[in-house]
C-alpha cells in the first residue's frame, strides 16, 4: 500500500512540473472523489447492516464513508493508464474475498491504441465493470442508492478489452476477456475463461441504448456451473429537465455442472429524473428482483427472493463539484426474507442521507 500511495505522490508532483514547463495540454490528470451518508434501517439491525445482498450504503445507524479515492490518469492519445486507490464501507463489502493490498484498489490499468487512423483500443488491468448503467461513485447516479440489479452485478472486473468507437463517437463495441464474475483474482480451481460484449450506441444526445453481457463458469472446474447473464437498458432525455431510464436483466445459471437445466435470475428497473430548479433534482424508482432459487440472493423461504422496491431522492447541488442527497426507500418482498428486531418480515424500509464532492 506504502508503495502505491507513494507512485500516486509521484504522479502528482510530475504532473505540477508538466503543468509548468509546458502550455499544451497535460495528458496526466489527478482527480478525487468522497461520499459520506447516514443511513436508518427501521428494521434496526443489531449488527448494523443492511440485507446481505446490499453491497453499497450498507451499514445502518451511523456516519460512515462508502467510498473515497485518488486517482491518476494519463493520457496522450497513444497510450493510456489510471490508478485509483479507495477506502470505505463500499470497498469492505464489495473486495472481502480479494487478498491483501488489492482490497484498497478501485482501479488500476494500462491501455495501447492498436491503429494510428481508427480508435481501437487495447485496455488491460482493473476496471469499471462494462455490466449496467450504475457505478460505486453515486453522485454519477440518478438515484442515492443503488437497485438491487445493480448491488448484486459486478462493480468491478479485472482482464483485458478490447474496444472499438466510430468517428463520430456514436456507436462503441467492446469485447472483454475476464479472470470471472467481479473478481480480481481467480477463484482457486477456476482455469476456464469467462467474457462478455459490451454495445454502447448514442444515436443522439438524448438518447443511449446499451447491451451487454457475462458468459463464464463459477466456482472450481470441479463443480463449475455455466452462467450468461444479460444487461439491456436505455436512457431517454425526454425533456430539457426530465429523463427517463429503463433496464433489465435476464441471467441463467446450470442448476449442477453438466446440467442441460438452468435457474433464472431476472429483474426490470424504471428511473425517473425532474430537475425543478437550476441546483435541484428529484428522482422516483421502481424496480423488481426475482431470483427463486438463490443464484445470486439466497434465501431460505418457499418462494426464494420476489422482492419489489421503491424509491425517491431529491438533491442539490450546493457547487458543481458537491452533492447533498436524501432517498426513502422501501423493499416489499413475497416471502419474510428480512428481520425487524429478530423477527422474520418482509419488508424493508430505509431513509439515506449523503454528502459527496469531486475534484
Amino acid at each position: 500500500m506504502k508503495t502505491l500511495i507513494a507512485g500516486l505522490c509521484l504522479l502528482t508532483c510530475l504532473a505540477v512540473k508538466a503543468q509548468d514547463t509546458t502550455k499544451t495540454k497535460n495528458p496526466l490528470t489527478i482527480s478525487g472523489y468522497a461520499e459520506i451518508y447516514y443511513g436508518y434501517d427501521f428494521n434496526h439491525p443489531a449488527d448494523h447492516n443492511r440485507p446481505g445482498f446490499v453491497y453499497s450504503h450498507n451499514r445502518t445507524n451511523e456516519v460512515n464513508l462508502n467510498l473515497a479515492f485518488i486517482k491518476a490518469g494519463y493520457d496522450d492519445g497513444k497510450v493510456r493508464a489510471n490508478l485509483a486507490i479507495m477506502a470505505g464501507t463500499y470497498a469492505n463489502a464489495n473486495l472481502a474475498s480479494e487478498p491483501g493490498v488489492l482490497k484498497n484498489i478501485f482501479e488500476a490499468n494500462a491501455g495501447v491504441k492498436l491503429s494510428k487512423t481508427a480508435n481501437l483500443w487495447l485496455d488491460a488491468g482493473i476496471f469499471a465493470s462494462h455490466i449496467g448503467y450504475e457505478s460505486a461513485i453515486s453522485k454519477n447516479c440518478w438515484t442515492l442508492t443503488r437497485n438491487i440489479m445493480s448491488d448484486n452485478t459486478p462493480y468491478y472486473e479485472s482482464g483485458a478489452k478490447l474496444t472499438y468507437t466510430t468517428a463520430d463517437g456514436k456507436l462503441a463495441l467492446t469485447g472483454l476477456y475476464l479472470n470471472g464474475w467481479q473478481r480480481i483474482s481467480r477463484i482457486n480451481g477456476n482455469n476456464r475463461p469467462a467474457g462478455g460484449l459490451e454495445i454502447y450506441y448514442t444515436p443522439s444526445p438524448k438518447i443511449t441504448l446499451n447491451y451487454s453481457n457475462y458468459l463464464g463458469s463459477e466456482n472450481a472446474d470441479s463443480i463449475g456451473v455455466r452462467r450468461f447473464y444479460n444487461n439491456f437498458y436505455g436512457i431517454f432525455q425526454l425533456t430539457d429537465k426530465f429523463g427517463l431510464t429503463a433496464g433489465f436483466d435476464y441471467g441463467i445459471q446450470q442448476k449442477v455442472k453438466n446440467s442441460n437445466s438452468y435457474y433464472h435470475v431476472l429483474s426490470p428497473v424504471l428511473v425517473g429524473r425532474y430537475q425543478f430548479a437550476s441546483q435541484w433534482w428529484a428522482a422516483a424508482r421502481v424496480e423488481y428482483y426475482h431470483d427463486a432459487n438463490g443464484v445470486f440472493i439466497t434465501t431460505s423461504t418457499p418462494n426464494g427472493f420476489k422482492t419489489t422496491g421503491y424509491s425517491l431522492n431529491i438533491d442539490y447541488a450546493p457547487v458543481a463539484n458537491a452533492l447533498i442527497r436524501l432517498e426513502g426507500k422501501i423493499y416489499d418482498s413475497k416471502d419474510n426474507v428480512f428481520l425487524r428486531d429478530g423477527r422474520p418480515v418482509n419488508t424493508s424500509p430505509l431513509i439515506t442521507a449523503s454528502f459527496a464532492v469531486s475534484f
